[in-house]
């Protein structure tokens, strides 16, 4: 049986602001933990002021 995680940039790791090599460290976290990654997209989201914005999403995987 899997579990998954979805990492987004609303995770704790992130404190709102993305950046790769936060990104690196929760993914090494993870890893120690049994997680691996399994995908990643990016979701668009619409702004009532026009400009939207992107979020990356990250799945995670590990053995339960």
């Amino acid at each position: 049986m899997k579990k998954y995680k979805v990492l987004t940039q609303k995770d704790k790791w992130f404190s709102g602001k993305f950046n790769p090599e936060t990104l690196e460290n929760a993914i090494n976290s993870y890893a120690e933990q049994g997680w691996r990654v399994v995908s990643c997209a990016t979701a668009d989201f619409p702004s009532a002021f026009g400009a939207g914005r992107q979020e990356m999403v990250i799945i995670l995987e590990r053995d339960e």
